[in-house]
């Protein structure tokens, strides 16, 4: 901070000023908003997103109109960055009472971009940690957040820089899509290497289905609409199709101790839905535990390599990952996961991309079942239809997969790292400007 003070500065205050346009849902004509919520601004990028929020659902801190080339700061842990420089696409959106909103720049030499930049960096997040106050959500008020200090460098070093960033963020964008081109074609290959293909999505909401063609009981419409037929015809014409029973030697789901995990500290990882990340990777942003004693009376489900985890019930039923990291082998799962251990012959990796697929993840969907809280039961599990070729096929495909997603991986830690490093030279460039 002794830098910052030597260098040439001025308080947010004098610079920019604070806007309050409110918005009044009582007097909006209609039914839903676009609304941006503190969590919707990335802490990595600053990019925002929005919901299309039902207006008489309006949160109460829904109050914020935000214009374009606004800038907003969230005031909840404002030192994570969650920063955003609101664009064409999210002008007059209703933003969070949690975000500050600059509008008007006092200082007319004073570049804005340079502004939105310099505010996600540690210069400014420092200062903003320092003047918050609170415990788990340190919150920093408006008062303060507008004595922070401002480097405020000769015009041109301001264009630099804020030309420098776009160019890193350009650069990370570019990146992030070829990552998830190469995600998006993982499914394509999957199809094709089975000879698959996914029937169109009936439009049409009348049918009829006749009491000989009900099987397991169901007589639910839902479950003989046509394209679930088309599935079980490709099904039926493989000549290795297995149920999931037989290519598993385990299949059991977890449990924890009365009264929750909530307030344990320490012991053995006990993983949920929450746990699986979008890459079918299991991941630990927020870890839970439950005790050794207890984990000692649950070995059955104490994780092991290559071990499958699939969520089975609440709203993100279906999903799936699988232990992929030596760190994760020896903890257990809680109840709302299935753990599924294959036998010798069958590539877990390939099955999970099977189940991962448009093709699997359509299965699965058939077949859940309930009212409050929706899921699938360990016999509709154990009936899932796998299309399994010979164990080379399978190695084939599962390292094809393997491949795509360590290239996909690289060019998002590539993207990240962008960023990364142009904020360094930002602050480099500010240094020398002491």
């Amino acid at each position: 901070m002794s830098a910052l003070h030597r260098s040439t500065h001025e308080i947010l205050g004098n610079i920019a000023k604070l806007c309050h346009q409110r918005w009044n849902p009582e007097e909006c004509q209609e039914d839903t908003f676009r609304y941006i919520e503190i969590n919707s601004v990335s802490r990595e990028t600053g990019e925002a997103s929005y919901s299309n929020t039902l207006t008489k659902e309006a949160p109460s801190r829904a109050q914020n109109i935000v214009r374009k080339d606004d800038i907003i700061i969230s005031l909840t842990r404002p030192h994570h960055g969650s920063i955003a420089l609101i664009d064409n696409n999210l002008d007059g959106c209703i933003a969070s009472t949690g975000f500050a909103v600059l509008r008007e720049i006092k200082d007319p030499t004073l570049n804005r971009t340079y502004l939105y930049s310099v505010l996600r960096s540690q210069f400014c997040l420092n200062q903003m940690r320092q003047r918050s106050s609170g415990g788990n959500y340190p919150a920093i008020t408006t008062d303060q957040l507008m004595r922070i200090l401002i480097p405020t460098p000769q015009p041109s070093i301001q264009n630099h820089i804020s030309t420098f960033m776009r160019s890193a963020y350009t650069k990370k964008k570019q990146k992030e899509q070829g990552a998830n081109e190469l995600l998006a074609s993982i499914d394509d290959y999957v199809l094709s290497e089975l000879g698959i293909e996914m029937p169109a999505v009936e439009e049409k909401k009348c049918f009829v289905v006749f009491a000989g063609e009900t099987t397991c009981l169901r007589i639910d419409p839902f479950y003989y609409k046509n394209y679930y037929k088309v599935i079980d015809e490709q099904l039926n014409q493989s000549s290795n199709v297995k149920r999931l029973a037989e290519l598993l030697q385990l299949m059991d789901s977890g449990s924890r101790p009365k009264g929750g995990v909530g307030k344990i500290q320490t012991g053995v990882l006990s993983f949920g839905g929450e746990h699986i990340n979008d890459q079918c990777e299991v991941e630990i942003k927020t870890p839970r535990y439950i005790p050794h004693e207890f984990h000692s009376l649950h070995k059955g489900t104490e994780t092991q390599l290559n071990d499958i985890l699939l969520v089975k019930d609440g709203a993100t039923t279906g999903k799936i990952g699988i232990v992929s990291d030596i760190v994760h082998v020896g903890q257990n799962i809680n109840e709302h996961l299935f753990l599924l251990r294959t036998k010798e012959g069958v590539n877990p990796t390939y099955l999970l991309n099977y189940l991962n697929s448009s093709f699997g993840k359509l299965q699965v969907q058939r077949e859940i079942t309930g009212a409050t809280v929706t899921g699938i039961t360990r016999d509709v599990v154990k009936r899932l239809k796998i299309i399994l070729p010979d164990i080379a096929k399978q190695a084939e495909i599962a390292n094809h997969i393997t491949e795509i997603r360590s290239n996909a991986k690289r060019l998002q830690q590539e993207a990240n790292a962008v960023v990364k490093q142009a904020k360094e030279r930002v602050e480099q460039i500010l240094l020398a400007e002491v």
